[in-house]
């Protein structure tokens, strides 16, 4: 198959949309991270995404509206709480999931009785919305299970030759996937923690869950519970600990023969020394690092490194959201005791 690339104008949004309304998928930036997108009321049009991804079955997409009055077309009710955060947090990188009406394909929800939908704020998944005037399915546009994509290089690099066409909108903002809260039940729960914090919900609604793990077994509700993700090619180890500790990781992998590669913030980053580097941003600016965190974990990608050593975060605002990607891609955790 050949991809085509197209910069975002409007005839190109144009051309981007017909593919859509033809049944086909098409690559788009969003505020977070680009998604692979198809319409969402057809069956064989999301069969397209999870072949092109290599996705598995049971694991839900999240519906993309262009305004928040659409959201009613496709659940069954509102409650007053949902209609609370969706006044907040929409258009943004926030995702709430209720009770389907069925209007979309059951595979969009892996066949589960709810459906997961967000009005994403970037101007030209608005406008391709819009233009072809379906609402879209979109998971991240990338291989299953490897880092998400913040560019359309990343895009390029992963699934040229799956997809018909990647609207280039250049590099997205957020860089990390929509928070996720599922507003279902009596307290809402975040499945996903992403650019909208535990602290900034809570202080629209009151309290509210965090997730458990999911069992092997389980049936995940929303994107990013069950299956690996966001790994690069070269295993990575997470280090908790001073510097010091850090450099006697590197040291002990160099020791073994392995050629290393860092990610840290640039206070830390200056007292280490390793083959290879990826400077993720300012300690005291997460959402810097947020941002950085996809394309560091394809950087190491073209340097041939044998393992990748990461600096860890206070899991506690936009870092629980860093560590919830960092810890699904990583091989394990090294902590100084």
């Amino acid at each position: 198959m050949k991809t085509e690339r197209l910069t975002a104008a409007s005839d190109t949004l144009a051309e981007a949309a017909a593919y859509i309304q033809q049944q086909e998928v098409v690559a788009f930036p969003t505020e977070t991270v680009y998604g692979l997108g198809a319409d969402a009321t057809s069956e064989a049009a999301v069969a397209k995404i999870f072949e092109a991804k290599g996705r598995p079955a049971d694991n839900p997409l999240i519906v993309h509206v262009h305004e928040p009055g659409q959201i009613k077309y496709y659940t069954e009710t509102i409650p007053v709480m949902a209609q609370q955060l969706i006044d907040q947090f929409m258009p943004g990188p926030f995702t709430i999931i209720l009770k389907s009406n069925g209007k979309v394909a059951p595979t969009v929800s892996a066949g589960l009785d709810t459906v997961a939908i967000r009005v994403p704020q970037h101007p030209v998944a608005q406008a391709l919305i819009q233009t072809a005037n379906l609402p879209l399915a979109a998971p991240s546009a990338n291989v299953s299970g490897k880092p998400s994509p913040t560019t359309a290089d990343h895009v390029y690099q992963d699934l040229c030759g799956r997809i018909p066409c990647i609207l280039d909108g250049g590099a997205t903002g957020v860089g990390l996937e929509s928070t996720v809260v599922d507003a279902t039940g009596e307290v809402p729960v975040i499945l996903r923690p992403g650019g909208i914090t535990k602290q900034a919900i809570e202080a629209v609604i009151g309290e509210v869950k965090l997730t458990k793990s999911l069992a092997a077994e389980a049936q995940p509700k929303s994107p990013g519970m069950k299956y690996n993700h966001y790994e690069p090619e070269a295993p990575l180890y997470l280090i908790e600990g001073e510097s010091a500790f850090f450099q006697q990781q590197i040291i002990h992998f160099q020791q073994a023969g392995k050629k290393v590669g860092v990610m840290a913030t640039t206070p830390l980053m200056t007292k280490l020394t390793a083959d290879e580097a990826f400077t993720m941003g300012e300690q005291d600016n997460l959402k810097e690092v947020a941002a950085n965190l996809y394309t560091g974990l394809r950087y190491f990608n073209h340097k041939t490194v044998d393992v990748i050593l990461s600096e860890c975060f206070p899991a506690q605002g936009m870092g629980a959201a860093i560590m919830n990607r960092l810890d699904k891609a990583a091989t394990d955790r090294i902590q100084h005791i």
